[in-house]
């Protein structure tokens, strides 16, 4: 048994209903590490997530990013983050989502990204399109890094510094016309399938912030590599490259610029 895209719609705009209860209210925060963030109500939605997965496709495979890995049958696999913006989320910043994704054999097939402030949700399945509330999405057509509006993250440990971003995210500050950091990875993914955002490109990213991100890129004619230009992306380390297929090479050539020097 195999979901359909009206199922993930579903259970990921009810997730952010419940997040939507908790927002501008205060919350229990803890800390899993110096800024990385968790409240109560990412537990909250993870636990309505996986008490409707589990009991409608009891045997599949989960990831999500609070509990972990909850093992099933490998060819169905699930990859949830129940509160992606957790830190946007906790000091009141509008910009946050509930990003979930089925693969089936290893192929996402599935994807469903909610912004709940918005009422956005982004869907796609694999060779039907992607779409933001029913409406086709598309890449945008800009051609040059200094027309391009870019978005990007940071891990939450800066001290690596093959993994900070920072160095990279100077080169592309210089080149592109400007560059946002949104505080919501699966935000920026789906921003760029809807043409809103020009590329994307991150380092030390989860599988389970971009999942269905990845999906949108795809069905909506983007590229997506990690920073190496692999098309086999989707294994760690995890690292990102989403972008209109025109700017898609030249962040990677920029990428590829700083790894040299």
């Amino acid at each position: 048994m195999v979901p359909d895209l009206n199922y993930l719609m579903r259970i990921a705009r009810q997730a952010g209903q419940i997040l939507m209860e908790g927002y501008l209210k205060q919350h229990e925060i803890r800390h899993k590490g110096r800024i990385d963030l968790v409240t109560e109500m990412d537990s909250r939605s993870e636990e309505y997530l996986l008490s409707e997965i589990r009991r409608d496709f009891k045997d599949h495979t989960i990831v999500t990013e609070e509990s972990g890995l909850i093992e099933g049958v490998q060819e169905h696999c699930w990859f949830i983050d129940p509160l992606d913006g957790t830190s946007n989320y906790a000091h009141g910043v509008p910009v946050f989502s509930v990003t979930i994704a089925y693969a089936f054999h290893g192929a996402i097939t599935l994807g469903v990204t909610v912004d709940p402030t918005r009422n956005h949700c982004f869907s796609a399945e694999r060779g039907q399109s992607a779409f933001l509330n029913g409406q086709p999405l598309h890449v945008s057509a800009t051609r040059e890094l200094v027309d391009a509006m870019l978005a990007t993250g940071f891990p939450a440990d800066l001290h690596d510094p093959a993994k900070n971003n920072l160095e990279n995210f100077s080169r592309f500050l210089m080149s592109a016309q400007s560059i946002r950091r949104l505080g919501s990875a699966a935000l920026d993914i789906a921003y760029v399938a809807a043409g809103w955002l020009d590329g994307y490109w991150e380092i030390g990213i989860h599988p389970w912030d971009i999942a269905a991100g990845t999906l949108l890129i795809q069905e909506a004619a983007g590229l997506v590599t990690d920073v190496q230009g692999e098309a086999d992306f989707f294994k760690p380390p995890y690292s990102l490259i989403a972008a209109n297929p025109h700017l898609h090479a030249k962040m990677l050539a920029m990428l590829q610029m700083a790894d040299t020097r």
